[in-house]
């Protein structure tokens, strides 16, 4: 594919905020971290949406003090909506990540997802529980140097859409495996309809071409 994966899902999610206004009022989205976040920030910066009607959520979140680097929360600073950060400061995690699911809107709009080079989405490791859980959010424990909390595919999958942003070469394996229906992957758990993936031509390098009739 052409262009800017993140510009064109920047665009994408802009209409799916407007979209949201228009039908319901209001538009509630959930964002991951990761290094593809920034980029789909700054393009959706560039479309005029209603962010006084626009509360945006986190999927998941590292545990580190208020300012760390690491935190996902240093990414949401430049997007103007209301935002609710995942109490990643409590002494209790558990109970913190009850809170905050029982907090959430009935549905979000939209759910932004990205793709780990081991299969990880949201912050479902490999092999853990997570992917089974029937809360709404849950404190995982210790994943890839920080213990975490992250929304569970019964959140995710219930949106009313999904958009999966992922570049890179090192994730064209994944993104092979995921489309061609690996149940290995925790990325598998994410539901297929209504889910919007963007891609560059690297991380779509190891998908087989396209068909023709």
């Amino acid at each position: 594919m052409s262009g800017d994966p993140a510009v064109a899902a920047g665009a994408w999610l802009a209409r799916r905020i407007r979209d949201a206004v228009r039908r319901r009022g209001e538009a509630l989205i959930a964002v991951s971290g990761g290094s593809t976040a920034p980029p789909l920030f700054r393009a959706l910066l560039d479309h005029d949406v209603a962010w006084d009607r626009t509360t945006i959520w986190q999927v998941d979140e590292r545990v580190a003090p208020d300012g760390d680097p690491g935190r996902n929360a240093g990414q949401l600073a430049t997007l103007p909506g209301r935002v609710r950060l995942m109490p990643v400061t409590v002494r209790d995690l558990a109970a913190g990540a009850r809170r905050y699911g029982a907090g959430l809107p009935d549905r979000f709009d939209v759910v932004h997802l990205g793709l780990g080079s081991d299969g990880h989405t949201a912050s479902w490791p490999p092999g853990h529980r997570v992917v089974d859980s029937r809360r709404t959010c849950e404190a995982i424990g210790e994943f890839n140097g920080f213990d975490r909390m992250t929304l569970t595919p019964l959140v995710v999958n219930d949106a009313r859409s999904r958009l999966m942003l992922t570049v890179g070469a090192p994730k064209a394996p994944m993104v092979a495996r995921w489309l061609l229906r690996d149940r290995s992957l925790p990325v598998s758990r994410v539901r297929r309809t209504d889910t919007w993936v963007f891609l560059d031509p690297a991380a779509a390098g190891d998908l087989p071409p396209p068909t023709r009739a």
